[in-house]
């Protein structure tokens, strides 16, 4: 079993106000993001241009922030919010959903797309790998906070957490994640559309590969305690909300490269 590593969650205080890792690492993969943006714009095949990227990152950071709040208040959190509908404004007590900020950043992309008279597919590509390494940095949040810890284990791993009531050893799933949604997932969509792709294809590798990737992790992530398990005795909510996204993704990719093999097909007919 391996020792936790203690690290104060929060990062620094200035005055009353006290800055979390977490927070700090929001920022950093919005950082990220833009960095990674500002280079892909320079592509031939980029359809954004610089000057749009600042706005882009913008869009981005108030639909996973907003989303990612009602999302949590719905999914994970409603009948709190029925009881208590001002606790969807108190961030400040914690809830985010990645499935919410998801949703809200699809939304937020859409209008972006309107705004900037962009093609909805090819934003989304272009945005679908700059996605990962923030969600990466969002589990070395939580392990830090010592949130969403995992499942009881006996692997050499395991660690007890100073604020797990039980004092279990337990799955690191925080890293698991990391390692899966963060770096597996990026490593994945950089390569796969370093080359030109079929319109909704990197999209749908990313809604494929986050759903399926997370669908594992949750096997070693503790249930929330309100919740328990959901399905078949076994399924956990995040794995329900991992099933759309996996079948999303299995017929984006079916449908960009079907309607690419046609016009490929029309191509060689007409020459």
């Amino acid at each position: 079993m391996l020792s936790y590593p203690e690290i104060d969650p929060v990062a620094f205080s200035i005055g009353p106000a006290k800055v979390h890792w977490y927070g700090l690492a929001y920022l950093a993969g919005l950082a990220f993001a833009w960095w990674l943006a500002v280079r892909r714009s320079a592509r031939p095949d980029s359809p954004v241009s610089r000057e749009q990227v600042d706005d882009l990152i913008f869009y981005g950071a108030l639909g996973v922030v907003l989303g990612g709040r009602i999302g949590y208040a719905i999914f994970y959190g409603g009948e709190h919010l029925a009881s208590d509908p001002s606790w969807l404004l108190r961030v400040w007590q914690g809830g985010m959903s990645f499935h919410g900020g998801f949703l809200g950043v699809l939304l937020a992309m859409f209008l972006y797309a309107r705004r900037h008279r962009i093609r909805f597919g090819a934003l989304m590509d272009f945005v679908a790998p700059l996605v990962p390494v923030g969600l990466g940095l969002g589990r070395l949040g939580n392990f830090i906070g010592q949130e969403l810890w995992g499942r009881a284990a006996d692997v050499p791993w395991a660690m007890v957490f100073p604020r797990d009531p039980l004092q279990l050893a337990r799955h690191p799933s925080q890293l698991y994640q990391f390692a899966l949604e963060g770096v597996v997932l990026f490593a994945l969509l950089y390569w796969y559309s370093s080359r030109p792709r079929p319109t909704w294809a990197v999209a749908g590798l990313f809604s494929l590969g986050y759903g399926c990737l997370r669908f594992v992790a949750e096997f070693f992530r503790e249930p929330d305690a309100h919740l328990g398990f959901q399905a078949f005795g076994w399924m956990t909510r995040g794995q329900i909300l991992c099933l759309p996204m996996i079948a999303l993704g299995i017929y984006l990719m079916w449908d960009a490269h079907r309607r690419a093999g046609g016009a490929k097909h029309v191509k060689d007919a007409s020459t």
